[in-house]
């Protein structure tokens, strides 16, 4: 659940300040966390995740993370789906 909160955090700040001087260093957090996640659960972790951050994110700032999830892409062969 640690890494959920973080990850909206990450991509919340991301997504409403892209000019931040900080964004290099979100991204590859956001890129690193992927890999955790991948590591604990797979592909179907990492799909399991990216719906619920962009439900939430959605729901909270009204901004789509698909963008951000695309860091990921690269993780594992089988992602994205």
């Amino acid at each position: 659940m640690m890494l959920e909160e973080e990850l909206i955090d990450l991509m919340t700040s991301c997504l409403q300040n892209p000019d931040s001087s900080n964004i290099s260093d979100n991204h590859a957090r956001i890129i690193a966390i992927g890999g955790e996640i991948y590591a604990d659960g797979g592909s179907d972790a990492l799909e399991n995740f990216s719906f619920v951050l962009k439900n939430r994110i959605v729901q909270e700032i009204e901004k789509d993370p698909s963008p951000l999830l695309s860091l990921w892409h690269g993780l594992a062969d089988d992602w994205p789906r």
